[in-house]
């Protein structure tokens, strides 16, 4: 491995920024996604997400089924160079049916921009994402869209964004109007106007700039919005505390900016501020302790796994945020969990489901390396001999149940071998009953189903049904006394199912039922989660 050294390194971290983009469904967040693409010259155009029957799609939208429904169900990873930094933005799913793909990209990251619709403000699913953010100390921009429509005034929205997340709001600009009275943005730092014309899909500098609020020829052209825009930000000046960037990176202040995404409106002042003042990468948990990504041994982690992003290779992907030191293409790597050691030479960066082959990567950056199996989610990669495993990456108790069993027996096998790589990604959990023969599936949302139906019919040409299942609970069991856990297994074959990682788990009907079983075997302990380090016990 070619030498570096230690200057160089931090150097090359420093660089790095690692953001995921989340908000509640149609809020704007995969146009934005393509915007920012856009503005920093990694894509030349941007498809068109409400375009389903034209021939472009977003571009981070590349499985069948999102372009048919005009929605994201699986995470895109997007690496792009924007003003001498090394932006890797992750687009997640924003239907709450996909929240556990989304909490695992959350894992991968060092800050979120959160995405609201001017319209709707903050939404149910922001709600939830903003809480896994607030559990892990991930600093949060905010990017409030839409301002090209008739929409809710703005100091209710950071009002509402206060109460309700909890956090100080510092606006970074100001809208000047809504909808068809839309003028533009003030910035509150630059004390300067950048002008909104509706029908110009402007990228470059080239927008018209006043600056100052004090202008006379603002008032013959934006009256009477300029009026309400300085009395608003005289007062947001007033009541709002300055920005801290030690606040924000806590979690407790969140830079607000306004736009327009599909107008290309305010989104550069956004790529700037992930630039700015978004934080390099960030030290990662581990059970042996925290590991600083300036250390000089290579170490990652899986945190997503896709199959078949290219149908025509049959491929298989795993997604590894890189949390130490450097990768170079070539390097020998162990898998702690197993032990072994393996040389991947087709390592990747990604732009959707464009790929590149990449020579080296630093702690911040995303790397894809396609496999045929072996690697799981939550898997620990390192370049040394030495013990070492991340933590955080849970797998959630699935809350609906259905049966799969396929429509042609004679595609029994391809049916499984589709299942076990679902499985695996962690699009949908798989269970295998110990007694029975059909296959249960495991999902927080109902549209899990369906898109794993698609999946299996589109890529493994599999047809299946997807049947009624008595079950509504399911744990995982463990024991400190490997003999109690068999007598346990045992004593509920006709309850108890293993998923993609072999991990028992006893299904139920009712919570009450699951209950009455907890009481009757105090010395086994009942898992709402599971992690791949081991599991972890929460309240059931």
């Amino acid at each position: 491995m070619t030498d570096i050294t230690r200057d160089v390194l931090a150097e090359r971290v420093a660089q790095r920024r690692t953001f995921a983009i989340i908000s509640h469904p149609d809020a704007g967040k995969t146009t934005l996604t393509e915007k920012l693409l856009l503005f920093a010259g990694a894509i030349q155009i941007a498809g068109s997400v409400k375009a389903r029957k034209a021939s472009r799609h977003a571009t981070s939208d590349w499985m069948e089924i999102e372009k048919q429904r005009g929605i994201s169900v699986a995470s895109s990873v997007m690496q792009m160079e924007y003003r001498d930094k090394v932006i890797n933005l992750l687009d997640t799913p924003g239907h709450q049916d996909f929240s556990e793909d989304t909490y695992r990209v959350l894992t991968a990251v060092d800050a979120a921009l959160m995405v609201i619709d001017a319209a709707n403000g903050v939404e149910a699913q922001t709600l939830r994402l903003l809480e896994v953010c607030r559990s892990r100390g991930t600093p949060i921009i905010t990017f409030i869209n839409k301002l090209d429509r008739e929409v809710r005034p703005p100091i209710e929205l950071i009002d509402e964004i206060e109460r309700t997340l909890g956090m100080s709001a510092v606006p970074f600009s100001w809208p000047i109007g809504m909808g068809k009275r839309f003028h533009g943005v003030y910035d509150l730092h630059e004390d300067r106007i950048r002008v909104f014309r509706a029908g110009e899909d402007r990228v470059g500098e080239d927008v018209e700039v006043v600056n100052g609020l004090d202008d006379p020829s603002l008032d013959a052209r934006f009256a009477p919005e300029i009026g309400q825009a300085r009395d608003d930000i005289a007062l947001i000046r007033e009541v709002t505390p300055p920005f801290d960037r030690d606040a924000f990176l806590a979690g407790h202040q969140t830079p607000v900016f306004f736009g327009s995404a599909i107008n290309n409106f305010g989104v550069r002042e956004v790529l700037d501020a992930v630039v700015d003042i978004a934080p390099a990468p960030q030290a990662r948990v581990a059970l042996q302790g925290p590991v600083e990504p300036s250390g000089e041994s290579f170490s990652g982690v899986v945190f997503k796994i896709q199959a078949n992003m290219d149908p025509a290779h049959r491929d298989r992907v795993v997604f590894v945020r890189v949390c130490s030191g450097r990768f170079e293409r070539g390097m020998r790597l162990r898998l702690q969990r197993t032990g072994k050691e393996f040389r991947p030479n087709t390592v990747v960066s990604f732009l959707s489901q464009r790929r590149e082959l990449l020579e080296e990567a630093f702690a911040g950056d995303i790397i894809g390396i396609p496999t045929h199996g072996g690697l799981q989610l939550g898997d620990t990669l390192t370049e040394r001999n030495e013990p070492l495993q991340f933590t955080g990456l849970p797998f959630f108790a699935p809350e609906i149940f259905r049966g799969i069993e396929v429509v042609n027996p004679l595609k029994t096998k391809q049916l499984r071998t589709g299942l076990v790589q679902l499985g695996e990604e962690g699009a949908i959990q798989v269970f295998r009953p110990l007694r029975g023969s059909i296959l249960l599936l495991g999902a927080v949302g109902v549209l899990q189903f369906d898109v794993a139906a698609h999946r299996l019919k589109h890529e493994y040409g599999v047809e299946a049904r997807i049947l009624p299942c008595p079950y509504t609970c399911a744990r995982w069991v463990s024991a400190d006394d490997p003999a109690e856990l068999e007598r346990f297994v045992e004593g509920n074959l006709a309850r108890v199912a293993q998923d993609a990682a072999d991990a028992y788990a006893v299904l139920t009907g009712t919570q009450y039922e699951m209950k009455v079983i907890q009481d009757m075997w105090p010395k086994i302990r009942f898992h709402a989660q599971r992690e791949h380090a081991g599991l972890q016990l929460e309240a059931a």
